[in-house]
């Protein structure tokens, strides 16, 4: 008896490497060949948000994409003695923990794009390692956090519960998406471990504050393109447009029907944006 099977072109491996000086083990998936094109999750997700892409022999033919869970996502573990600390991304964790794998991994000048969270640290890593990357692509991005007025769920003991994770964030997804990828979209926060999600709004509430920055970015050297769905609320057009203004040389692309988790939520209409971006960095 024959039975109809599909194998996606996605690897997946483990990496031990020090960051701040702690051992972390992470874990990544990749696929393709060429140009590294690392690829970072939204807050209190995962990886798995970028496996449309993988499959993507648009992009594969041409680039090697890589995705890695932040420690303490997905995969990748919390550092030993986790359960006696309370977690906490800050921003020198994050710029460190994405040089520090894209070092280990020997990746000549790579891409790096991200989304949410990744989005933003994106223009700290062009301001910092700009001489080491090749482009910098921040998706639902900009160099500061959003004036969310009422603030005060970030104190709820909900966080605990991934359900109440992809509630907050439900909101967010675009209103044509595909109910299929809506919901794999949601599924990744029902997956978040204890106070992920919380620990990463430290870094995106209180420790991203990078419009200083902005200014001194080379983009003649680190292209930078920002990127950003007409339905997302958190990084709002507006907000990508200024700090697109605010850095010489910097893209700025609107992504009409899409909301705050392009590549997951609509991974057809994604494309259509993303595609020709990757082909002029290519050719640049």
């Amino acid at each position: 008896m024959s039975v109809s099977a599909t194998i996606e072109p996605i690897c997946g491996r483990y990496l031990h490497l020090d960051i701040e000086g702690e051992a972390h083990r992470i874990y990544f998936e990749e696929a393709g060949a060429g140009i590294p094109l690392v690829c970072l999750h939204t807050a209190g997700a995962h990886s798995s948000q970028y496996r449309h892409l993988m499959c993507d022999s648009a992009v594969t033919d041409r680039y090697r994409v890589i995705a890695f869970d932040l420690p303490w996502h997905g995969k990748s573990n919390p550092p030993v003695g986790w359960q006696d600390r309370e977690y906490a991304l800050t921003a020198s964790f994050y710029v460190d923990a994405v040089m520090a794998f894209c070092r280990a991994l020997e990746l000549e000048r790579p891409v790096v794009m991200g989304c949410s969270m990744g989005g933003r640290v994106v223009v700290r890593l062009a301001h910092l390692h700009g001489d080491e990357l090749r482009a910098v692509i921040g998706l639902e991005g900009s160099n500061r956090p959003a004036p969310w007025w009422d603030s005060s769920w970030l104190e709820s003991p909900e966080f605990k519960r991934g359900d109440f994770c992809a509630a907050l964030v439900s909101g967010l997804v675009g209103a044509p998406s595909p109910d299929e990828h809506r919901w794999e979209t949601l599924w990744h926060y029902h997956q978040s471990g204890t106070d992920v999600f919380k620990g990463d709004m430290h870094f995106f509430r209180t420790d991203s504050k990078f419009e200083a920055d902005s200014s001194s970015i080379d983009a003649s050297r680190c292209k930078v393109y920002l990127m950003t769905g007409e339905y997302d609320y958190s990084c709002t057009p507006e907000a990508m447009y200024d700090t697109a203004g605010q850095i010489t040389g910097a893209r700025a692309i609107l992504m009409k029907e899409m909301g705050h988790f392009p590549m997951s939520e609509n991974p057809e209409r994604f494309r259509e944006y993303i595609l020709p971006v990757l082909q002029e960095i290519e050719g640049g």
